[in-house]
């Protein structure tokens, strides 16, 4: 293996591991939640952990290509602050949701982290369309929860 490679997949694989963690932590399937009236056309409880990792391991790919294809330092370390944000917007929704119990303040955070998925899509297009194009499961993912989301506002709300 290049070495080139090394840092960025020890990087990318440090910081989702840490996201997954920290958001599975903060995740509360219990009671308050399966009391919520969900949509007939929500998800299984059990696709959510497929969901995400499938989407956690093609976002570090992304990470991973994004950074090689990025010529300079300073480049290469606004990508990373770029997945710092994301990876806190996404453990912010969680805490929001599950254990604050308002997902009508996550509806409003899910815009936030929809903003710093497509602006990780924007950073790398710039230098690799396949790390960019990488991102768009997870940009299609963070549509669709919000739009779960707002559903269950309206079908539960109000929250207080």
């Amino acid at each position: 293996m290049d070495r080139a490679w090394l840092f960025p997949i020890l990087v990318a694989g440090a910081m989702v591991l840490a996201v997954a963690a920290l958001g599975a932590t903060i995740t509360d399937i219990g009671p308050w939640y399966h009391h919520l009236v969900q949509p007939r056309w929500a998800p299984p409880d059990a696709a959510y952990g497929v969901a995400w990792t499938a989407i956690y391991a093609v976002t570090a790919l992304a990470g991973v290509t994004g950074w090689l294809a990025m010529p300079h330092r300073r480049e290469r370390e606004g990508l990373l602050g770029l997945f710092a944000l994301n990876g806190a917007f996404n453990i912010l929704w969680s805490l929001l949701f599950f254990r604050l119990h308002r997902p009508d303040w996550a509806v409003f955070e899910v815009l936030a982290l929809w903003l710093s998925v497509a602006a990780l899509v924007v950073a790398i297009w710039r230098r690799s369309m396949i790390g960019a194009a990488l991102l768009l499961p997870y940009l299609l993912w963070v549509t669709f929860a919000g739009y779960l989301t707002m559903t269950i506002v309206h079908l539960n709300g109000p929250f207080s």
